[in-house]
């Protein structure tokens, strides 16, 4: 992958966490969307299992069978491998033993235009975060809540 800073949209990761240690690829269609689609570009892609004991392995695409990882194996080629041996070390603390993860890097392909723009303009991020789903379904809720009490009033 070679690109310049002007190209580049900002780079998010996660890792989604599934009981078991047996991996089903069914969160590769909706991926294989947004890459079709030219939303993200997939950065770094990796499987960790975690054994009851704590102990865990990581694996690449090529590691595993078509059942497990579904339609992800199209992605190798577009694969940077951003991830450290000390990333996957700390990402395995993150999952419970006796599960399974998919360490997902992606490039949001949506977003390099406006960043490209603002660095134009002389600008540059100062700040970034992401808010829980779980913290704005609370904060609706205690909106609605709040719109309820004031409908009694």
């Amino acid at each position: 992958m070679s690109a310049t800073i002007d190209e580049l949209g900002p780079v998010d990761w996660v890792v989604v966490e599934f009981p078991g240690t047996k991996l089903t690829g069914e969160i590769a269609p909706i991926l294989a969307e947004y890459v079709d689609r030219g939303l993200i570009r997939i950065l770094d892609l990796l499987f960790l299992m975690k054994d009851a004991d704590g102990s865990f392995e990581a694996f690449e695409s090529t590691d595993l069978e078509d059942s497990e990882i579904g339609q992800l194996r199209a992605f190798e080629t577009g694969i940077a491998m951003l991830l450290s041996e000390q990333d996957v070390e700390d990402l395995a603390e993150t999952i419970e033993p006796g599960s399974s993860a998919a360490v997902l890097v992606w490039e949001n392909l949506w977003a390099a235009p406006f960043g490209a723009a603002v660095r134009h303009a002389g600008g540059q991020l100062a700040a970034s975060g992401r808010i829980p789903v779980q913290a704005v379904l609370a904060a609706i809720e205690a909106d609605a809540a709040e719109a309820d009490e004031t409908k009694k009033s």
